[in-house]
């Protein structure tokens, strides 16, 4: 090879080389400073910037002062007073002719559910017609003998069984007169079931050309314009729950009906621990007979102690705490708290947070992870 030409290629690689090192020094010499400062690690985790904080899609929100915080939240199932709820019965088996309702249909007190032909109450219409005619000989005889025993013409033994006899026969008629008006029996046979009250049809187990009779309820109509709730009060509360307490019970639109309590049971189910409880509903706002809700159950007047209330979402478990993530001085911290109630989207606590402190009610799981070690 031509040595004029090494040299100058010698060269060109000794410049890159140096070219080379010279970079790196200044990339990696320890005064170099950061590209972000906002990324360098302080060393408390809860430290974040307002940068990381919007990465990390945390958002806050203050406590608010809760003056009555209820004694807890019970497990409940909206029902229907006793006396909203009622089947419909005959008296005499027969056979159904006519059904006039549908199922769900709305029906007025009084009104005709179905016509049922029956034999019986044309065997009742035969016995009040004989009963009847026989009335009118004892009203007669009765009478009779007792102006013939004041005249002295017989004895009065005589009178007192013809009246005797009277009552036994107005008894008669109006026994049977009584059995045809209860069924709603006409002499021909047919009987017409009436809605015992108004509401809505809620079960319809007979059809056209079908039996009906004997213990079977054609007809069941419910009125769903005033509602109970069935509570399971826990171990806990036994006690402290009394009749005259309020409860709240979330409805549509995140609003809440609210309640009374009505009884409380005297002793504990074994088999669940808990005990019964009702209470009546103020109103029926989004609530259908049937529905399980959470329930919560508030002191008396006067009696209720103080907490605050935050969003359900800010509470999170860690180990065997209920805790949120409190916003101060620029940092998260890990806070527990005691948790008496959580219903309606709301979380009501009585320790570990006071009124207006802002807590985190987004970007939970990533405060968990941050904080897991706090």
């Amino acid at each position: 090879m031509n040595k004029p030409l090494i040299a100058p290629l010698i060269a060109g690689a000794a410049a890159a080389l140096l070219a080379v090192a010279g970079g790196a020094y200044y990339a990696f010499k320890p005064d170099a400073a950061p590209q972000d400062a906002a990324e360098t690690p302080t060393g408390d985790p809860g430290a974040l910037s307002a940068e990381q904080v919007r990465k990390l899609g945390i958002r806050t929100q203050a406590a608010v002062q809760a003056d009555a915080v209820p004694l807890g939240t019970v497990p409940g199932q909206v029902s229907l007073p006793p006396e909203a709820k009622v089947a419909v019965t005959t008296p005499f088996s027969g056979t159904v002719r006519q059904v006039m309702v549908l199922q769900g249909q709305q029906v007025r007190r009084g009104q005709p559910l179905a016509i049922v032909h029956a034999a019986e109450p044309v065997q009742f219409s035969a016995d009040l017609s004989r009963a009847q005619a026989d009335l009118a000989v004892d009203r007669a005889r009765a009478k009779r003998l007792e102006t013939l025993a004041r005249d002295g013409i017989v004895a009065g033994a005589r009178a007192d069984e013809a009246a005797a006899t009277l009552r036994r026969s107005e008894a008669t008629v109006a026994e049977n007169r009584r059995l045809l008006s209860l069924a709603g029996a006409g002499s021909d046979g047919t009987v017409t079931l009436r809605a015992p009250i108004s509401g809505r049809v809620a079960t319809v187990s007979i059809e056209t050309g079908g039996p009906v009779g004997g213990e079977m309820a054609p007809f069941v109509i419910e009125n769903t314009a005033a509602l109970t709730l069935d509570l399971q009060l826990p171990e806990r509360l036994a006690g402290q729950v009394h009749p005259g307490m309020r409860v709240s019970v979330p409805a549509s639109g995140g609003a809440s009906v609210g309640g009374r309590i009505v009884s409380v049971g005297a002793s504990l189910d074994p088999a669940t621990r808990s005990i019964a409880a009702k209470a009546r509903l103020d109103s029926t706002d989004g609530l259908v007979p049937g529905r399980g809700v959470m329930a919560i159950v508030s002191g008396l007047s006067g009696k209720a102690q103080a907490g605050v209330s935050v969003p359900s979402q800010a509470v999170t478990r860690m180990g065997e705490d209920d805790v949120v993530f409190v916003q101060e001085r620029g940092r998260f911290v890990r806070r527990a708290v005691s948790v008496v109630a959580n219903a309606g989207g709301k979380a009501i606590l009585t320790s570990g947070l006071k009124a207006g402190e802002p807590v985190a009610v987004s970007g939970i799981a990533e405060l968990k992870s941050l904080l897991a070690e706090q």
